[in-house]
């Protein structure tokens, strides 16, 4: 787990200034100057651009193509950042087409290595690889907050604030009202989909908390999706189904009857912005029935 002062600029044994940054590997990481030059995975990149720090280049997971999903994307393309390809597939050559990069940043799941990149890239490139949480283990306003660290070491002003407060309240107002059971899930072709497991989910839990009534998938294998058939899906008769809209997911195949449908992507760039939009988006779909 991070210690928060060394998320900031520090002062070396010689007197220079020099960056330095915990990250959730609990990996202490240093350079000689604050980073300006930031490879990043897509969602961290979307998150970071969202609070003042542009990425020259971003990557993709195993579950990407060699284009850009516009759901994971954030304002990346609409900012021009250029998106290399899948993480692991990458090659120093293929970098180099970004030009010169002093930072790598990913998350991680389980608190001990990077997710969509292969750490031994960054260890050719000889720069620093972030790797910050997004699994279950912190909150969601810690998960948020970690980016706004990341962001203000890397020289964004304000980068930690936000108005989700506001979003949130409107939420818990219109989930208390409507009392819709919802479920989360992401298709996986006609026969196959996965239930999400709110608690497993940090947006989930926190809307949970917030009063929205899910659907618990009830007991089987697999620690954040429960994977069934649609027909068991439509027998939880939801109110309101989310659906993971991400291109690697295949749309809603059967629709649960009387059932609202809105999107949800699970991986939601970590910033206020990202998150008052989506929270934004789930109270409108809970007050209106032609969503």
């Amino acid at each position: 787990m991070s210690d928060a002062t060394d998320t900031v600029d520090a002062t070396d044994t010689g007197g220079a200034r020099v960056w330095a940054f915990r990250d959730d590997r609990g990996t202490g990481l240093t350079a000689a100057h604050r980073p300006t030059r930031v490879l990043a995975y897509v969602r961290a990149g979307a998150a970071l651009l969202d609070l003042g720090v542009r990425p020259v280049a971003v990557y993709g997971s195993g579950h990407d193509g060699e284009a850009l999903d516009p759901v994971k994307a954030g304002g990346l393309a609409a900012a021009g950042v250029p998106y290399l390809g899948p993480g692991r597939t990458l090659t120093h050559a293929r970098v180099a087409e970004a030009g010169e990069v002093d930072l790598v940043v990913d998350v991680t799941y389980d608190g001990k290595s990077a997710y969509a990149l292969d750490e031994g890239l960054a260890e050719r490139l000889g720069v620093p690889l972030v790797a910050l949480s997004v699994g279950n283990e912190l909150p969601l306003a810690a998960i948020v907050a970690r980016f706004g660290e990341l962001a203000g070491s890397l020289g964004a002003a304000g980068a930690a604030t936000g108005p989700v407060g506001d979003a949130e309240a409107a939420l818990r107002a219109a989930a208390g009202r409507t009392g819709l059971r919802v479920l989360a899930l992401s298709g996986a072709g006609p026969e196959q989909v996965y239930l999400a497991r709110p608690q497993a989910w940090p947006e989930l839990a926190r809307l949970a908390e917030l009063g929205v009534r899910f659907v618990d998938p009830g007991p089987g294998p697999g620690a954040n999706w429960l994977t069934t058939d649609w027909a068991y899906a439509v027998g939880l008769a939801p109110g309101l189904v989310l659906f993971d809209s991400r291109a690697n997911a295949a749309p809603p195949h059967v629709v649960p009857p009387g059932a609202r449908l809105t999107p949800w992507n699970p991986e939601t760039p970590p910033s206020p912005a990202a998150f008052t939009r989506f929270f934004q988006d789930l109270t409108a779909a809970l007050e209106d029935p032609s969503v």
